[in-house]
């Protein structure tokens, strides 16, 4: 059985997906673009994206009770490999060891012109 996870601290979904899903003792949360919740707007800069999308994970996170030391394994969409370095320090400043799991990769393009998204799962 699955039941979806809603936060009014991450911005909504922007298709027919959900935030996240929880099922099992997994919490699957769907890839996070860095939309400040409150403002809908998107900061500019590699770093201040990444910090963002973290924070809108953290805001479904604590919908169920966890934390990011609860993520067991992250991806993160990049939209040029360029960014990795920045990226790669702030998601450093965020999680703490044990690290989760990670794969990190450059696409075409991501939604709304987004630097990164970043998906996460999460062990309760």
């Amino acid at each position: 059985m699955k039941k979806e996870i809603k936060s009014t601290k991450a911005p909504g979904a922007i298709g027919p997906y959900s935030q996240a899903i929880v099922a099992g003792n997994l919490v699957f949360v769907s890839g996070q673009l860095p939309i400040n919740a409150e403002t809908g707007e998107m900061p500019s800069d590699i770093k201040a994206q990444t910090r963002q999308s973290i924070h809108n994970i953290k805001a479904i996170l604590e919908e169920v009770g966890a934390t990011l030391d609860n993520v067991v394994k992250t991806t993160v969409f990049l939209a040029d490999m360029s960014l990795f370095g920045p990226m790669n320090e702030v998601y450093g400043e965020e999680f703490h060891e044990v690290f989760p799991a990670r794969c990190a990769f450059a696409v075409k393009e991501l939604p709304k012109q987004a630097l990164v998204e970043i998906e996460v799962i999460a062990a309760l």
